[in-house]
């Protein structure tokens, strides 16, 4: 069984949460080692803002800041979203599984069964209008209703 660092896990799903976040990584997905104002451009937040998410996804270990004079680039880091990737693989597999055994069931026994349904005769069958069951008798739809429309306003 493969140990996972919780601490790790919950702090990367928790950066991946926010579509802020995970649209500044797809932008870093695209074209690595983007400064933080060019990062910013495209979103309507402050620079302040945008920093904030940078930090979370810093502490995540997401990506790594590089400063040279003014300029903090950007770039993705790899490591905890493989942690996150092999977690996630483990049910995905557990539902695949699941999944093949429900198709091979469902294949196995078709429904509904090839057969012909022998014809209800006239004392058995029911009328449209009755209801399955008695708990369902008193669960009758009832029309709909409604107030006469308002006055209308015309252009």
């Amino acid at each position: 069984m493969v140990k996972y660092q919780e601490d790790v896990l919950d702090r990367t799903f928790a950066a991946l949460s926010d579509p802020t976040r995970r649209a500044l990584l797809a932008r870093l997905g695209d074209r690595d080692g983007l400064s933080v104002s060019e990062l910013a451009q495209p979103f309507s937040m402050s620079l302040p803002a945008i920093m904030k998410h940078l930090d979370v996804l810093s502490d995540a270990g997401l990506i790594a800041r590089e400063k040279t004079g003014r300029t903090v680039a950007c770039r993705l880091t790899a490591q905890p979203m493989e942690q996150a990737m092999d977690w996630l693989n483990r049910y995905r597999r557990f539902w695949s599984d699941a999944l093949d055994r429900l198709a091979a069931f469902v294949e196995e026994d078709p429904w509904p069964p090839s057969q012909a349904l022998p014809s209800q005769t006239s004392a058995t069958a029911r009328p449209p209008s009755a209801p399955v069951s008695r708990s369902r008798a008193g669960s009758a739809r009832r029309p709909k209703r409604s107030t006469p429309r308002g006055p209308t306003r015309k252009s």
